[in-house]
């Protein structure tokens, strides 16, 4: 094993963590609050958050958490089942239909307009759930074949 494939499986055990996947959902609120408040250090250091979070936390014990199996279900998506994660087809489409909401929330936060970034942003954290949700129910599925 390569030292890059050796950093990619601790970087997704360690991910794999439910503290580090319920932790990165704070990410949109806080990027949105830092755009509407022109709080550009809070921004970066969500950003920076974003970026070791992978890395902070232990691998899980066990695969017993809901969000440890979203990690492992996207893992599975995009490596065994070889899916992209941006295409039309079902569930793919609500990642796609992410992009533009995020982006909406991302513009309205910047034009100070917080009822509609709070809305846009409830959107597309409610698209990522029901996305994850669904590769989640395929991924148990196959394996409990």
């Amino acid at each position: 094993m390569t030292a890059l494939e050796q950093f990619e499986e601790t970087f997704w055990e360690r991910h794999s963590n439910p503290k580090s996947g319920w932790s990165r959902t704070l990410l949109l609120p806080a990027i949105l609050y830092a755009i509407y408040s022109r709080n550009w250090r809070f921004g970066a250091a969500a950003v920076a958050f974003t970026i070791l979070n992978p890395l902070l936390f232990s691998p899980p014990k066990t695969d017993d958490a809901w969000m440890t199996r979203v990690v492992l279900a996207e893992r599975w998506w995009t490596r065994e089942r070889q899916e992209g994660v941006l295409e039309l087809s079902y569930p793919n489409a609500l990642n796609v239909l992410n992009v533009p909401t995020s982006g909406y929330a991302v513009v309205t936060a910047y034009r100070k307009q917080p009822i509609r970034a709070a809305v846009a942003g409830v959107a597309a954290m409610a698209l990522k759930f029901w996305y994850v949700a669904e590769l989640v129910r395929r991924y148990d599925a196959r394996r409990s074949e």
